[in-house]
């Protein structure tokens, strides 16, 4: 492998410009063969000052880079942006090899935006320290753009003295002490030599870089919404998580999910994505049904009580937001790397991959699967499809186009035949960001089922079948949708084989797959990405509760307990409503809410539990393993706009919500702060904790917890709450615990079911 890093230095006035032309070539030389990596790095003492990082496999990438059209743009873009240099700064790097004489150390660190003052003020200390370390050249403190992540770039004489100096377990506080805590946290260390040049006659490196950590907490396989979702969650609670996807480049055009549901934007707006999405999507706002061209019913989606509506994305827009979410976090998927096998015992997995430069072995705690439909995870466990994979013995085709017709705007459009009661044509058209432009889906003329030669078709898109063309598309169109319906503008079009199923476990031991890894869906209603999410969202928490040795022994347990149940009615009732005008006509509303994932409950859950002094206690509020909806018109001290719920159950915690009126006994603060410490100890402090009180309740003497006043009775009201009683909010947003009144000991003994133990 072999690397470059090529400084400039931006005019006054041009950084955002210099940033603006490497984003519109860095997909471009992520697409290139050979590319291993590429990202632009900020001079973090300079804001003027730029470094171009690119990885290859070999010379002859890199070469064929240099003399390419890519690095010629983007050269002659930014040739006006940069200050004149007498000379190209730019240094290029090989694996370590042999004793080669200079030695380049790439340190990176995650510096949180709150514990940024505390670096900044540590760093010149450490610089002005290894001046005096034998062996120790220069280094560059070098930052990623918008992010908090940082690379400390080090030169060295040698190897030899490199390790010499890292060998003395008193060089963290000699040297680098004050900011040892961010060294000891969350980095990454990576070591490279020199290279004369590079096209030396040197041998090709093995591609298997000496790196001093040569494990992660947890190996996510795929990425693609699931794993981008996993690794996000993992990240955001310091989890060291490595991605891996077999494919090289991202996904360019829109032939997967394009629904997503409205718990999937409450899910991304807890992790920081949701404007990102409603920028680059478009309101679905109802749907309409016809049979035999009559309106059998029409809904709106746009519904007041939800907190966001459903939305329109194309998958590669997600997979866009949520890499560059968690590329803020300091994780990247290494794309282009495939799993080939791997092994566990009880201490962890040891996964072997295939690069571009050879085979690699990672060592893990933890595997999870998210890679899709044909997975080479699922494969490896030996799971398999309950009852067998199931698949619809139609051919379908999909396409992008521009449709000329009266229809409302924003509405999800399905257009169905029936011949003596049975359905013998079907469209269903989703709107796409643009005008006029449409996703369409409909069974694919006859001639494709005569190139399969009466074989049964493989699910998924099928290749080696030919692309069907704008006149299928309006052969569709004059069959099913209103007369003098048009279409235009083919951008992309595929046929494809509906399969579906749910495997018989969602993981064996240190792992487990998610996804479409783990069950397969007819594309009604967009459930499989959504469901995919949702998967990752429960594991993900629960797994970085594991990796720090806090976990109770069947939290893991949980997982296949709460979410195999869901994926299998999901599978189901997507099945059943491939082909039919609607399932229940008689509850629309209900029915969108749940395919939308707003009422799913894991009541049947064992992590969840409510102790109760009377059966109608809190009868009007969510039950254990319902969702937790959010509340408004919160006041706090101090804070000068209301708060709604979730700004108080967001983040990486559970939660505990502790409420009392008027009618609450005087003796509440003392209760609510032993409550209050015993509990942060019993989940080693993954705990925040809540006092709620109403507006006639007396506010107690306390330093802890923190003291909300439900000034708008929202709380009160969406929670069924009287007297004094108590919520447990897990990290996913669900109900664990509730109590009414407040029982400790119940509380605790629930507690139990997730925390207290080491796996």
């Amino acid at each position: 492998m072999i690397r470059t890093m090529a400084r400039l230095r931006a005019r006054p006035g041009c950084e955002q410009a210099v940033q603006s032309a490497w984003r519109a070539v860095a997909g471009q030389v992520g697409g290139l063969a050979g590319n291993l990596r590429q990202e632009l790095l900020l001079d973090a003492h300079d804001p003027r000052s730029f470094v171009v990082v690119t990885e290859w496999a070999d010379e002859a990438a890199l070469r064929d880079y240099r003399n390419g059209p890519v690095a010629a743009r983007f050269a002659d873009t930014v040739r006006p942006l940069r200050e004149p240099s007498a000379a190209e700064r730019e240094l290029v790097m090989r694996d370590p090899e042999g004793e080669a004489s200079t030695l380049f150390v790439d340190v990176e660190v995650t510096v949180p935006a709150a514990r940024l003052a505390e670096f900044q003020h540590g760093y010149p200390q450490v610089r002005a320290r290894m001046a005096g370390v034998p062996g120790y050249l220069r280094e560059d403190l070098l930052r990623e753009p918008d992010s908090d992540t940082f690379h400390i770039f080090a030169e060295w004489a040698s190897a030899a003295e490199f390790f010499r100096w890292i060998g003395n377990p008193a060089h963290a506080q000699e040297e680098a002490g004050p900011i040892a805590p961010f060294l000891l946290r969350d980095f990454r260390r990576r070591l490279f030599h020199s290279a004369a040049r590079p096209d030396s006659s040197r041998a090709p490196s093995t591609g298997k870089e000496i790196n001093v950590h040569t494990t992660t907490d947890v190996l996510i396989v795929g990425a693609g919404p699931t794993g981008l979702t996993a690794a996000v969650e993992l990240a955001r609670r310091g989890i060291e998580c490595r991605v891996i996807e077999k494919q090289a480049t991202p996904p360019g055009h829109a032939d997967k999910a394009i629904g997503v549901h409205c718990r999937t934007m409450e899910i991304w707006a807890e992790q920081g994505i949701v404007r990102d999405a409603m920028d680059a999507g478009i309101w679905l706002t109802g749907n309409m049904v016809f049979v035999n061209g009559v309106q059998t019913h029409r809904m709106s989606w746009e519904l007041p009580e939800l907190p966001y509506a459903h939305l329109g994305l194309p998958q590669y827009e997600t997979e866009r937001i949520l890499t560059e979410r968690l590329a803020t976090l300091g994780v990247r998927p290494r794309r282009g790397v495939e799993l080939i096998t791997f092994t566990q015992d009880d201490d962890g997995v040891l996964a072997t991959v295939a690069t571009a430069a050879g085979e690699e072995t990672i060592r893990a705690k933890y595997l999870v699967g998210c890679d899709g439909a044909h997975s080479r995870v699922r494969e490896l466990l030996g799971l398999t499809f309950s009852g067998g994979l199931g698949r619809f013995p139609q051919l379908f085709m999909l396409g992008d186009v521009d449709v000329d017709w009266d229809m409302p705007a924003g509405h999800l459009l399905r257009f169905m035949h029936e011949t003596d009661g049975r359905m013998d044509g079907m469209l269903v058209c989703v709107p796409l960001r643009g005008e006029s432009r449409y996703r369409i889906a409909t069974l694919a003329p006859p001639r494709f089922f005569a190139q399969t030669g009466g074989q049964d078709a493989p699910p998924g898109f099928s290749e080696e079948l030919a692309e069907p063309t704008l006149a299928d598309v309006q052969a569709a169109l004059d069959h099913l949708a209103p007369p003098g319906t048009l279409a235009s503008n083919l951008r992309w079009s595929s046929v494809f084989r509906i399969s579906h199923g749910i495997v018989d476990r969602y993981g064996a031991g240190r792992v487990f797959v998610a996804g479409d890894a783990a069950h397969l869906h007819p594309p009604a209603g967009g459930q499989g990405m959504n469901t995919g999410i949702q998967d990752a969202w429960n594991l993900a928490w629960k797994l970085a509760l594991a990796v720090r040795g806090v976990a109770a022994p069947g939290l893991l347990d949980s997982y296949e307990t709460e979410r195999r149940p869901e994926g299998e009615e999901i599978v189901g009732r997507a099945v059943r409503m491939a082909f039919t005008d609607e399932l229940d006509r008689d509850d629309l509303k209900r029915q969108f809410l749940q395919e939308m994932s707003m009422l799913l409950s894991y009541s049947d859950s064992p992590l969840v539990g409510e102790s109760l002094s009377a059966p109608d206690a809190l009868r009007n509020g969510p039950g254990p393993g319902d969702r937790a909806p959010d509340a408004g018109g919160l006041d706090r001290q101090g804070v000068g706009h209301p708060l709604r719920l979730h700004e108080l159950t967001g983040g990486t915690k559970h939660t505990l919500l502790v409420y009392a009126d008027g009618s609450a006994d005087e003796g509440l603060g003392t209760a609510v702060g032993k409550l209050c410490a015993d509990v942060r100890r019993q989940a080693s402090g993954q705990i925040d904790v809540y006092l709620l009180l109403s507006p006639d309740a007396r506010a107690p003497r306390l330093l802890d917890p923190p003291v909300v006043r439900d000034t708008a009775g929202e709380f009160r009201a969406a929670y069924g709450l009287t007297g004094a009683a108590l919520y447990l909010v897990r990290p996913d947003g669900h109900v664990g615990f509730r109590s009414q009144p407040i029982d400790a000991d119940a509380l605790s003994k629930n507690l139990q079911f997730v925390f207290g133990g080491t796996r």
